[in-house]
């Protein structure tokens, strides 16, 4: 476990005792995502990008009313930045 600072980028780095258990590695994608007021985030190769958000559009109902409500959640965390 480690501490890491957010930089005026909005940028942390990952600890080396993390980087070394997960194999986290230069051009390494996670995932981030959000659980109440907890932020996790995880290595992911791609193929398991595409079998882990596989059908998150067809489950969501898709359409343009998805991306409004994916949109309003977007700026609801803007604001509570700002």
């Amino acid at each position: 476990m480690g501490i890491a600072k957010v930089t005026t980028n909005y940028q942390v780095t990952i600890p080396k005792d993390i980087r070394k258990l997960k194999n986290i590695n230069v051009g390494d994608t996670v995932l981030f995502t959000l659980e109440g007021e907890r932020v996790d985030f995880i290595k992911m190769d791609q193929k398991m990008l595409v079998r882990e958000t596989a059908g998150i559009w067809r489950s969501s109902g898709g359409g343009t009313e998805y991306v409004n409500e994916i949109r309003k959640g977007w700026k609801k965390r803007q604001e509570r930045v700002d």
